[in-house]
Order: structure tokens, then C-alpha cells, then sequence
């Protein structure tokens, strides 16, 4: 079935439609408009209508087209010679169709190019790895226009019976989609580059289980507060009180520290060791600080600012390796306390559940949780649904 498009370059109406098995994409005169459209789209029935019916003739519609002159022939020839050259390419035998587009590894590589200036490192980093260890491997021998949807769900098959990395069971099901992500990128890129249908048609994203919310009890938090070590403890109140991100907090500097108007200003985080901008827009924001929070600081101001830029630090004043916190401080205080190992991450739900607790929703929850750009009262209700059920 044809379609109505629109040239971006020239916001011109673009007739497309499939003839003799063969994709015909004819730009109009016509810029993109109501009226406009409901003329392409009668032309569009009249063209289907007559190819359906065996009379379509290219020229009468299309005299200026270069297809025109193909199509002119008799279709008996044309289709003794499209198969002729079908069969005289190499790998015809396995059905390909599309020799003149670019190898998927040439494709990936000129798309990964252009696109990385968008992102931020880590998830460049992510997207690199994920292209050189899995996608190319697979795929890269073979022309874009030659990957079948056959192939990618196959593919996907195939994912989720990878077993994960430290792990005994598979792939999760956010793990496959952030896999397949690049590669459906990359071939709707390729599709409208050179003309042929995406394989990606239909083929949506894994349904992802909710993530599960495990936050602290008050009274956990105060025997974790307790038993931590002395040089952690204000580290771990902060993180408990604000629900700052891991990479938030390991990249606070001083100068984001405001103890007149009492505002932690998040302006930046640190990923794999290096200097970024936060997760997005919406995570750039003012925390309020609690009396709890302020003191924490403060006692934190005496032990580091002198040795570094960043509030919490390591002995030579480098920022904290969240994987070494985590593996040597975080996990054997657990164990050691007889509580239910959970990541670090839960301290971020459990400063939303004792927000929730103390019923300050309306005056913190929408400075404190950008998970977009939410608005005040979205923020509370969220915040309210998602937590009030481990309020007293």
C-alpha cells in the first residue's frame, strides 16, 4: 500500500509506492499542505487502482522520471532481466536483494559517527561496546538491505538465551531492548538512505518488568547511620536524605554547595571517572537541606575541602570509585547488620519513601525526583502512589 511523504529538504510532497516489486518514491511540485495532500492522495488511489488492474502505465504518470524508461519495457523482460541480475550477485543463492547498499559494519560505523556527538560518554561508551562485541560480530558481513526481520528476531531469540555476565540467568528482557536499540537505529537509518523497507517494521520493544522499589525502613537507616564508618557516615546521610544519584553525589564539588540559602545545587555527575552533564534536563535542580543534611556538610566542609574540589573524596582528593564504596563499604555493612542486600541505588526510594512518610510531598518532592521535566502536581502524585505504601 503507497503512502504520502514529505522531503524534509524541501518540504515537498513525495508520492511513494511499490510497482512491480520495486519501491517508486516521485517528489510533487506540491509543499506539504491539507489541500495539497488530499490531491496527491486521489493521484495515489488512481496509480494503485491501475497497477492493481494490470493498466499502470509509469511514463503517463511520471514522464520525467528516470523509472519511467525502466518501467517502459515489456514486464516480461524486465522481470528475465531484474532476476538475471539477481542470481549473477554474489550471495543470491541466500536470498539477498539488496547487494548495493553499504555492509552493515561500513553502515554502523559511518552511523555511529555522526550520531555519538549527541550523547553523553558513557552512554557512547555503551553503544560502542555493545556494537563491537555483539552487533558487528553478527551482522557485519552482510549489506543493511539484505537483513530480513527473520534475521533480527532470530537474533533476539538468541538473546535471551545469553546468560549474563556474574550471573546464572539470561539476559533481561531491558538488556535485549538496549541491544536491539542501535541496530533498529541503524537500519531505519540505512532504509531511508537507500530506498528499501526496514526490517524493523513491526517488531516492538520486550515488554520490561516494573522495576522493584526496596527502600529502607527509618529504623534500618538509623542502625545503618550507626554502624557505618565514621568516614562514611555523612556520605551516607546525604545520599539518605536527598536521594542524590550515586553519580551525583560522587561528583559534588564546593562550589555546589550553598550553606547560606541551604541548596545542594546538582549541576553535574561523574561516570566511569569522568566529568558529566546530569542524566537530563529534568536532573538539573536545587535540593533543599534538611537540618540533618546541613550538619553532615558541614562536618564533611572541616575533613575535605581542603583537600579537594569534590565534598566526598578519597585520601589524595579524587572523586570516590562508587564500585570500590560500594563492594568494601556498602555490602559488609549490610551483611554485617543482617539486612537484605540491596543496592546503593535504593537510598535515592528510600529518601522518596520518608519524604512521603513525613507528608512534605508539597514542599520537596518536586525539586528532589527529576525523572523528566515534571510538573509540581505530577511530582507529587507520583511520588505519593509510587512510595506511600511503605508509609506508616
Amino acid at each position: 500500500m503507497g503512502s504520502i511523504q514529505v522531503r524534509k529538504e524541501t518540504q515537498r510532497l513525495i508520492i511513494d509506492f511499490y510497482y512491480r516489486g520495486i519501491r517508486c518514491r516521485e517528489q510533487t511540485a506540491l509543499p506539504d499542505t491539507p489541500a495539497n495532500r488530499r490531491k496527491v492522495a486521489k493521484v495515489l488511489e488512481r496509480i494503485e487502482a491501475e497497477v492493481a488492474a494490470g493498466t499502470f502505465d509509469y511514463g503517463r504518470f511520471f514522464p520525467g522520471s528516470r523509472l519511467a524508461t525502466r518501467f517502459a519495457r515489456s514486464p516480461m523482460v524486465d522481470a528475465i532481466q531484474s532476476l538475471e541480475a539477481e542470481l549473477s550477485q554474489p550471495g543470491a543463492a541466500n536470498g539477498t536483494d539488496r547487494p548495493d547498499t553499504p555492509l552493515f559494519r561500513e553502515f554502523a560505523e559511518t552511523w555511529f559517527a555522526e550520531k555519538s556527538i549527541e550523547w553523553r560518554n558513557s552512554h557512547r561508551k555503551v553503544v560502542r561496546g555493545d556494537l563491537d562485541r555483539v552487533l558487528i560480530p553478527k551482522f557485519g558481513e552482510k549489506a543493511v538491505g539484505n537483513i530480513l526481520k527473520a534475521d533480527i528476531l532470530a537474533f533476539r531469540a538468541e538473546l535471551a538465551k545469553v546468560q549474563a555476565r556474574g550471573k546464572t540467568k539470561s539476559l533481561s528482557t531491558s538488556r535485549i531492548n538496549k541491544v536491539l536499540n542501535p541496530l533498529r537505529m541503524i537500519l531505519n537509518e540505512a532504509a531511508d538512505r537507500f530506498d528499501f523497507r526496514t526490517p524493523f517494521t513491526n517488531i516492538k520493544q520486550l515488554k520490561v518488568r516494573k522495576s522493584d522499589v526496596q527502600p529502607f525502613s527509618l529504623d534500618e537507616v538509623s542502625r545503618i547511620l550507626d554502624t557505618v564508618r565514621v568516614d562514611f557516615r555523612d556520605y551516607y546521610t546525604v545520599r539518605f536524605f536527598t536521594g542524590m544519584r550515586t553519580g551525583e553525589i560522587d561528583g559534588l564539588k564546593w562550589q555546589y554547595v550553598d550553606f547560606e540559602r541551604r541548596l545542594i545545587l546538582v549541576r553535574e555527575t561523574i561516570v566511569e571517572r569522568q566529568e558529566e552533564y546530569t542524566k537530563t534536563d529534568g536532573s538539573q535542580r536545587d535540593i533543599r537541606m534538611s537540618q540533618k543534611v546541613f550538619d553532615a556538610l558541614k562536618r564533611q566542609e572541616a575533613a575535605t575541602r581542603h583537600l579537594s574540589k569534590y565534598v566526598f573524596c578519597s585520601r589524595d582528593g579524587t572523586p570516590l570509585d562508587h564500585k570500590n564504596v560500594t563492594r568494601r563499604v556498602w555490602y559488609p555493612l549490610l551483611r554485617h547488620l543482617g539486612l537484605k542486600l540491596r543496592r546503593p541505588y535504593q537510598t535515592r526510594h528510600t529518601a522518596a519513601t520518608l519524604t512521603t512518610t513525613r507528608r512534605t510531598a508539597t514542599s520537596g518532592t518536586a525539586s528532589k525526583w527529576p525523572n523528566g521535566p515534571w510538573r509540581w502536581g505530577r511530582a507529587r502524585r507520583l511520588s505519593m502512589r509510587r512510595f506511600s505504601r511503605w508509609a506508616g
